[in-house]
């Protein structure tokens, strides 16, 4: 599965649509729940609904977090 990129408009109306291939990937092409968290500056739009969503950011932030006490050992980065 490989990462993709894309910008889509917002109607008048305040509406969007998913681009097609993140459609059939998450299978909802004929409709589904997508959750939407606000991030302040971005929003995580995950499909399985709002509780997908928030396990997904999760998921980011323990990883990330992770990632950073690793570096926290490294003695390339000790003297900084």
């Amino acid at each position: 599965m490989s990462a993709t990129a894309s910008t889509t408009r917002v109607s008048h109306r305040g509406q969007t649509t998913l681009p097609a291939n993140l459609r059939r990937r998450w299978g909802i092409e004929d409709g589904g729940e997508v959750g939407v968290l606000d991030l302040g500056n971005a929003a995580l739009v995950v499909p399985g609904g709002i509780e997908s969503a928030k396990l997904e950011l999760f998921r980011i932030l323990k990883t990330t977090y992770a990632d950073g006490l690793d570096q926290l050992d490294d003695p390339e980065l000790q003297d900084q």
